[in-house]
């Protein structure tokens, strides 16, 4: 009988001591796992692209499969890749040999209507050259990618390659509209951020045709060369979340923070005159001719776009990636659409992303949109199979327009279908994300933590509980 008490008291014991490392392990890792705690981590293409080197990697691209690819061009780079978990595929031209293809496309004469990328899978600069491209430049054109040899293919493709705006409706100029982009910060004051050919600094911004009263002003920008501006809101202008990109149909997606796309992965943009569309990444640092000039460092994507969406969010994953800036094509028959990358952008302008980094400026709420009654949006990702949300067309639009708005384009806008990706949308600002509870959500995972401090505390009881048998055991003297 002692022996059946002892050996009950010892599992209970082990047990509860195993519950507590069960419990710590549980914690520790919703802690650990919280995304964007500590940033966004570094793609392991990228680090491994950057600890070999431009002589020995071309680049890394997400497979089919969703693993990481990196190109080397030797066995020895082959295996470092293949020891970091990575699949290595080897190629003949290095990512120095593609820059300096690139570099020499550059300094040719300018050909407006063409545009090159590097595509790290077929490991080539591809030189594209829309409609409006005679044969004559075409011809000589050629002639400079024959100078360069095998790194460099050339194609023809439809439609023309122009920048995104015309003269409807969303964030609107006296010469046209745009998209609102994101809403960012200096720390002091509150900006919208956009495409820089939306407008020149002094373009006057309105939420509708006809307003009295200005949304913004733009007070920095830049293009060509890049492409990307700078809204200061006007004063008075009320503001709600600016942490969240709405969608389309009520939904919005927050927003955490920012970084660059990675070839091969999966994003999502929002435009005021489109709404919601898909596509995958295709090749980074892309140069455009544009009728109005060169922009340079550009992300393509297999996105459509169309007239009124430039400015508006690129993003995936709950991240920032980039801008819209032109292409061809159209959401019927599709197209390649360009993106300013986001983190370039801020970097250049001193700025971050409102709420996101939890400093909105002094007075800016939280960014994003002018309120206006309305019910709360909830936050959520766009569906797994959602090629297009609302499309905002000019007309209203509820999805990009209602709801909260990343972009800082009035809410009021909304109404006309300005909406664009995160922007002219009603930002009625989402109910949930803040307060203390919603604080305490973003530092630690939740539905870890619960069931970690479950398993501690009842871990406890039982210590606690085998101690006191043994005690009172003791004091009876039968143990």
């Amino acid at each position: 009988m002692r022996h059946a008490r002892r050996t009950a008291r010892r599992i209970t014991r082990l047990a509860a001591v195993g519950g507590l490392l069960c419990g710590s392990l549980l914690v520790t890792r919703a802690i650990a796992n919280e995304p964007g705690a500590s940033g966004p981590p570094v793609p392991v293409g990228e680090r491994l692209v950057a600890q070999l080197g431009a002589a020995r990697t071309a680049g890394s691209w997400l497979g089919a499969d969703g693993r990481t690819v990196v190109a080397v061009t030797d066995a020895g780079a082959a295996a470092d890749v293949r020891r970091a978990g990575a699949r290595a595929e080897v190629v003949r031209h290095s990512m120095r040999d593609l820059r300096s293809a690139a570099a020499t496309l550059r300094a040719a004469p300018r050909v407006s209507g063409t545009a090159w990328s590097m595509d790290y899978g077929s490991n080539e600069v591809v030189v594209r050259a829309d409609s409006t491209v005679s044969a004559n430049d075409w011809s000589r054109l050629a002639g400079v990618a024959r100078t360069i040899g095998a790194s460099v293919r050339m194609e023809r493709t439809r439609g023309t390659f122009t920048t995104r705006v015309d003269g409807a409706s969303p964030i609107f100029a006296s010469d046209g509209r745009c998209s609102a982009g994101f809403d960012v910060t200096d720390g002091r004051d509150a900006f919208l951020l956009t495409a820089g050919h939306c407008g020149p600094v002094g373009t006057t911004w309105f939420a509708r045709p006809g307003d009295a009263t200005a949304l913004g002003t733009t007070v920095r920008g830049t293009f060509p060369g890049n492409d990307f501006s700078l809204v200061r809101y006007g004063d008075g202008v009320p503001r709600s979340q600016g942490d969240v990109v709405a969608i389309g149909g009520g939904r919005g997606v927050r927003i955490t923070g920012a970084a660059d796309p990675v070839v091969g992965q999966r994003v999502f943009r929002s435009g005021s005159t489109t709404g919601l569309h898909s596509g995958r990444v295709t090749g980074l640092n892309a140069t455009v001719n544009y009728p109005e000039g060169t922009v340079t460092g550009l992300v393509q994507t297999t996105v459509c776009a169309e007239p009124g969406d430039s400015g508006g969010p690129l993003f995936a994953d709950g991240l920032a990636l980039g801008l819209t800036s032109g292409g061809n094509g159209n959401c019927d028959a599709g197209g390649t659409t360009f993106f300013q990358p986001v983190e370039a952008a801020m970097t250049d302008l001193g700025v971050h992303l409102a709420g996101a980094s939890g400093d909105d400026g002094p007075g800016t709420g939280a960014g994003s949109g002018q309120a206006r009654p309305g019910g709360d949006v909830a936050p959520s990702a766009p569906p797994a199979d959602s090629e297009a949300g609302a499309p905002g067309g000019g007309g209203t639009d509820a999805g990009v327009g209602t709801g909260t708005n990343m972009g800082g384009a009035t809410g009021t806008a909304s109404g006309t279908g300005t909406g664009t990706a995160s922007g002219a949308g009603t930002g009625t600002g989402t109910a949930s994300g803040t307060g203390p509870v919603a604080a305490i959500s973003r530092v630690v995972d939740t539905r870890s933590v619960g069931p970690g401090l479950l398993v501690i505390g009842g871990s406890l009881i039982a210590l606690v509980a085998a101690r006191s048998m043994r005690s009172s055991r003791r004091r009876r003297g039968a143990w």
